[in-house]
C-alpha cells in the first residue's frame, strides 16, 4: 500500500510517533540513574508525540487545548519534585514541544517530521553548543554577533524599502542590508583568522576583505609583502582572493537590485570567481611561515565606517551614473562607469543592475557595463599591487587578475554570441 492510500491520520500518527521515538531516543541516553535521573525518557516522548497526534485526530473540540494544559502541568511537576542539583527546563521543555510536534504531524506530516529531527539534532548538540558558546566563541564575537543580530532585525525592517529615483532606482534598505552584509563578512574574517590560524586565517581574511574593498586588500597585503618577501606568495594569493569576493558582492548586488540581471551576469560572475580561486589557492603550496599578528587586547571586527562609506559610494554614482546615461547616452554610461570603477568596481555595478531593474538597460549593455567596471578596476588594483608590494608580488596578483578577467569575457562572449 502506498503512503497515499492510508487513511487520513494514519501517516501523521506514525509520524507523530516517530518524532516521538527519535526524540526519546536521545533524552533515554541523558535521563541518568538513581535519584538525580529524569522523568521522562524514551516511552514519555513517545506517549506525549502519540498523545498530540490523536488529540488533533480526533473529532473532539477542545482535545488538543486540554491535552497540552496536561503535558504541561506535567512537566512542570516533574521539574517541581526534580531532585537534580542543578534542575534544568530542556526535558520538560522538549516534553510539552514534542506534544506540539505530534499534533503538527496530523496537520502536516512534512513538517512534523521536520520539527522532530530538528528538536533531536538539537537536544543532541548539546556539549557541541555549549563548547562554542563558552569556548570557541570570544567575548568580543558575541559583542559583535548581539550587534549584527539588532542591526538586522530591528534597524533594517525600519528602513524605508520606497525606490529613489534619484538615485537610479535604488531604495535605502538594500544599501543597509549591504552594510549589514558587508560587516557580518568582516566577522567572519575575524573568526576565520583565529581558528584556522595565521596561514588559513590570512587567505580567508583576503576573500572577506574584497566585500570592503579589493583594491584596498591589495595594498595592504602588499605592504605586508614588502615586510615578509619570502611570504610573496601567500600574500599575493590571499589577494587574488578579494577578486573572488568582488564577484561574488556583484552577483548579491544584482540579485538585490534585479534579479534577472543577476540571472545573467551569473556565468560571467561564476567564471571569474573560479579564475582567481584557483590561483589564489595556488599559494596553498609555497613554503614557510608567516609572522602572526602582535599580541594586545581583543578588538572588534566589526568595521562600520567602512561599510558605509561603501554604502554611500553607490548612492552617489548611481547618481551620476543614472544621470549620465540619460543625458548622453551609451557614451556618457560606458565612460561614468569605467571612471567610477577606478576607484570601486561595486557602485557602478549596482547603478547598472538598477537602471536594468527600471528597463533604460538591455542585458547586452549591463553584461558589457559590467565587464567594463571590472576591467578599469583590475587596472586600479595592478598599479596599486606595484607600489604596494613590488614586482614579484604584481606580476603573481596581476596575473589572478588577469586569468579572472579573461574568464569573465570568454564566458560574456559566449552568452552575447549570434
Amino acid at each position: 500500500m502506498s503512503l497515499d492510500a492510508l487513511p487520513d491520520g494514519v501517516l501523521g500518527l506514525a509520524v507523530a510517533l516517530g518524532a516521538g521515538l527519535l526524540i526519546g531516543i536521545e533524552r533515554e541516553r541523558r535521563k541518568g540513574r538513581g535519584d538525580d535521573r529524569e522523568a521522562a525518557g524514551l516511552r514519555s516522548f513517545a506517549v506525549a508525540a502519540a498523545t498530540g497526534g490523536l488529540a488533533q485526530w480526533l473529532p473532539v473540540p477542545g482535545l488538543v487545548v486540554a491535552g497540552a494544559v496536561l503535558v504541561a502541568a506535567l512537566a512542570a511537576l516533574s521539574y517541581g519534585r526534580s531532585r537534580s542539583r542543578d534542575p534544568g527546563l530542556t526535558t520538560e521543555l522538549a516534553l510539552f514541544t514534542t506534544y506540539l510536534i505530534g499534533v503538527q504531524s496530523v496537520l502536516s506530516p512534512a513538517l512534523g517530521a521536520a520539527c522532530g529531527a530538528g528538536l533531536a539534532a538539537l537536544l543532541a548538540a548539546r556539549e557541541r553548543l555549549h563548547r562554542f558558546a563558552t569556548q570557541l566563541l570570544s567575548d568580543q564575537e558575541l559583542h559583535d554577533g548581539l550587534l549584527l543580530a539588532a542591526l538586522a532585525l530591528i534597524v533594517l525592517p525600519l528602513v524605508p524599502s520606497r525606490p529613489l529615483e534619484a538615485f537610479g532606482g535604488i531604495s535605502l534598505r538594500p544599501l543597509v542590508a549591504l552594510v549589514l552584509l558587508i560587516m557580518a563578512m568582516q566577522a567572519g574574517g575575524q573568526v576565520a583568522l583565529r581558528w584556522l590560524g595565521v596561514r588559513g586565517g590570512v587567505l580567508v581574511s583576503g576573500f572577506v576583505s574584497g566585500f570592503v574593498s579589493s583594491t584596498a586588500t591589495v595594498a595592504s597585503f602588499g605592504s605586508r609583502s614588502r615586510a615578509q618577501p619570502a611570504q610573496t606568495a601567500v600574500l599575493a594569493g590571499a589577494a587574488a582572493l578579494s577578486a573572488v569576493a568582488t564577484w561574488l558582492q556583484v552577483l548579491v548586488m544584482s540579485a538585490v537590485l534585479s534579479p534577472p540581471a543577476a540571472v545573467a551576469l551569473f556565468p560571467v560572475a561564476l567564471a571569474g570567481a573560479a579564475g582567481a580561486l584557483a590561483i589564489g589557492l595556488l599559494s596553498l603550496r609555497s613554503r614557510g611561515a608567516l609572522a602572526a599578528a602582535p599580541a594586545g587586547p581583543p578588538r572588534s571586527a566589526l568595521r562600520p565606517r567602512e561599510a558605509i562609506v561603501v554604502a554611500l559610494t553607490l548612492g552617489v554614482v548611481a547618481l551620476g551614473v543614472g544621470n549620465a546615461q540619460r543625458h548622453y547616452g551609451d557614451a556618457g554610461l560606458g565612460l561614468s562607469v569605467a571612471l567610477a570603477a577606478l576607484l570601486d568596481a561595486h557602485a557602478p555595478v549596482a547603478s547598472l543592475a538598477s537602471l536594468h531593474a527600471a528597463g533604460e538597460l538591455s542585458t547586452e549593455q549591463m553584461l558589457r557595463g559590467v565587464l567594463l567596471a571590472v576591467s578599469a578596476n583590475t587596472l586600479t588594483r595592478c598599479g596599486v599591487a606595484a607600489v604596494a608590494g613590488g614586482r614579484a608580488y604584481a606580476l603573481r596578483v596581476g596575473a589572478a587578475l588577469a586569468v579572472s578577467l579573461a574568464l569573465a569575457w570568454a564566458a560574456a562572449w559566449w552568452l552575447l554570441r549570434p
